[in-house]
């Protein structure tokens, strides 16, 4: 044996060690779980316990980062983490999450973002339908996008906050990477068709306009549909993700072909559960007013006067006649929080309604 190979044998058995205790302790996590799972049905009963509690991950991934030393960075020990979390959550009570389907969207790639590989994701046919099965209780959670930083607001999914009485469970943040997605052995000249979304379109519009001014744009309802018709079709590309290209075996023909490579979309997860408070909250509502000369200002005095800052405001037709106007609002802290309790309050006896969509930890990953 080499110098070189006694070296490596070393350190080789101190990983072997490491691993041993890694495992070790993984299991001792999981069986403690269980035993969280157990006492919660005793005290609670399996109807009403509630298992994921969104606020207490938050902190938990929050510390891990904190005492992080390195050299793994750390949102990448927080994703491992996440993973653990999910695994561990799966013996308490296997979750079912709803997305905007096909398999293969960014959405369904926010879902295992979120609430890490061991949920269940379940593909709905539209927005519509992630809401009534979270509503219904066939789904414990959904996945909904809510912003991009390029093409602005979800208008759709706001309004369907309005229609449904679900609650905000949390937020996150997803980069989003367009790549052009093709058959193996797919020459770039042979492309006549190009398959997307319309949001994924117009966010790569002038990289189609500098490579591809003659191909065909065709528009579909998501970019896995997209994925799923160029895997069949000869001279098609599509505009997709890295899911999408796995899920349909293509091969990426030009990586990151977004306009502004700065492009992320937001995502709420929805339930019917009240989150507590985690330490660093943001809080969503609902408020509609007739439309007359300082509305918007007697709406937003109250929070500049608490020293509560907005993060966004949306204004949406609220569809009762008298030029009536919805206003979506987030803002930093909690409903427990004594001042936004005043702030609701005094919302509540001066607009026409508030609906208070729910208090959720700020994204963590």
């Amino acid at each position: 044996m080499t110098e070189q190979e006694q070296a490596l044998k070393v350190l080789r058995d101190q990983i072997d060690s490491i691993d041993k205790q890694i495992h070790l302790l993984l299991n001792q996590r999981a069986s403690c779980a269980q035993r969280v799972a157990e006492v919660k049905q005793q005290f609670q009963g399996d109807e009403i316990a509630v298992f994921y509690r969104p606020e207490r991950e938050a902190q938990v991934l929050k510390r891990v980062m904190e005492r992080n030393e390195g050299p793994l960075a750390d949102k990448e020990v927080a994703r491992l983490f996440r993973e653990i979390m999910s695994v561990c959550l799966a013996l308490e009570k296997p979750m079912r999450v709803a997305f905007l389907g096909p398999e293969g969207t960014f959405t369904q790639q926010a879902a295992l973002k979120h609430f890490g590989h061991s949920a269940e994701s379940a593909p709905m046919n539209s927005l519509d339908q992630v809401f009534r099965e979270v509503e219904a209780g066939a789904a414990h959670y959904g996945v909904v996008p809510i912003e991009n930083s390029s093409e602005g607001m979800a208008t759709h999914t706001l309004d369907l906050f309005k229609r449904f009485n679900l609650r905000i469970c949390g937020e996150l943040e997803l980069k989003i990477h367009h790549h052009l997605l093709v058959q193996e052995k797919t020459d770039s000249a042979s492309i006549r068709r190009i398959y997307a979304h319309q949001e994924s379109f117009a966010q790569c519009h002038s990289w189609l306009d500098a490579h591809y001014p003659h191909a065909e744009h065709i528009t579909v309802s998501s970019n896995a549909e997209g994925a799923r018709l160029a895997s069949k079709e000869a001279g098609t590309a599509a505009i997709a993700g890295d899911m999408a290209m796995s899920l349909y075996q293509l091969q990426v023909l030009e990586r990151n072909i977004e306009d502004q490579p700065d492009n992320s979309t937001r995502f709420l997860i929805i339930g019917d559960q009240d989150v507590g408070v985690s330490g660093d909250d943001k809080t969503s509502i609902l408020m509609s007013a007739h439309d007359k000369p300082g509305v918007l200002y007697s709406l937003l005095e109250p929070f500049h006067r608490h020293g509560i800052s907005l993060t966004r405001i949306e204004t949406r037709p609220a569809g009762q006649g008298g030029w009536s106007y919805m206003f979506y609002i987030d803002f930093e802290g909690h409903a427990d929080d004594p001042k936004v309790q005043k702030v609701l309050s005094e919302l509540e006896s001066g607009s026409v309604e508030l609906k208070l969509l729910g208090s959720y930890p700020k994204a963590v990953l």
